[in-house]
């Protein structure tokens, strides 16, 4: 009976690999999806109100300061948004991985090497560096994302050293390497497979702080650049209109919160199910 009660999916957890699983679709068919363009401007049509307010069957969510559809903005935004966040969570697991295997194969100098940037990067003011690099280098989004993958990355690093180190202790690792495997071979094969959950579980728990720092650095003006869109950006355009037209901070805010939310119980509800310990 308990085994059972195990294996049973907690009704939050269900809710929010729903929504995530609706926010992925959103992404992924964004431009099917739209109503009208992210750009279309209608001036006659300024902060029109939702539908649920009195508002106009034809924007759904209402409209904002220069009379562009906000359903459509907001479906614009999560694609942007989730797509720095997915690619900066990748950048910084793979980088982070890769230092934290270099510092478990080599170790002498190369650890220490490796220890103190992940020192460094631990102790330096992210946001602050994002700041300096975006308004010197300007607001590509390609460099965005990869400013993005920074964050966090010496997590990882950490984590991959630990959990590498110990597996190279074990017998399996040696036995391999013994019979004339690569160290590459070694770690993509047979190391990393057997502490893929533990990073995974990591890269859940990393994945809403990039989205909240991105919504941060683009409310800021510092994120992604008109015409393109993020949530980040949205809230900060809807804040100068917070008593006039709420809808328009409200709905990327209210979208920020869910996803954030729900990455979060999907990441503890996987460290709770892949941790040995607690089996």
């Amino acid at each position: 009976m308990a085994a059972m009660t195990k294996k049973i999916m907690p009704a939050s957890v269900i809710v929010a690999l729903c929504w995530l699983g609706l926010m992925l679709l959103v992404a992924i068919f964004a431009d099917q999806l739209r109503p009208a363009s992210i750009t279309a401007l209608d001036l006659r049509a300024r902060l029109v109100p939702p539908v649920l307010m009195g508002g106009s069957i034809n924007h759904l969510l209402g409209t904002d300061e220069l009379g562009r559809d906000v359903f459509s903005r907001l479906i614009a935004s999560v694609q942007i948004s989730l797509m720095i966040a997915m690619g900066a969570t990748l950048i910084a697991t793979v980088f982070g991985t890769t230092m934290g295997f270099l510092a478990a194969h080599f170790r002498g100098w190369v650890e220490q090497f490796v220890l103190m940037l992940i020192d460094f990067q631990a102790s330096m003011p992210f946001l602050i560096v994002a700041l300096a690099v975006l308004a010197f280098f300007g607001n590509d989004l390609k460099l965005f994302i990869c400013l993005m993958g920074l964050y966090g990355w010496e997590r990882h690093a950490r984590i991959a050293r630990g959990l590498a180190i110990a597996a190279n202790a074990q017998g399996y690792a040696a036995a391999i390497r013994q019979l004339g495997a690569t160290p590459l071979r070694v770690y993509l094969l047979h190391v990393l497979p057997n502490i893929a959950s533990t990073l995974i579980v990591s890269a859940t728990l990393s994945f809403p702080e990039v989205v909240l720092l991105e919504s941060g650095l683009s409310f800021l003006g510092l994120g992604v650049q008109p015409p393109m869109t993020s949530l980040g950006n949205m809230v900060g355009y809807g804040r100068e209109y917070l008593t006039r037209a709420p809808w328009i901070l409200i709905a990327p805010s209210v979208t920020i919160v869910l996803s954030t939310l729900c990455v979060s119980l999907v990441g503890d509800w996987l460290r709770d199910r892949l941790d040995p310990t607690l089996s």
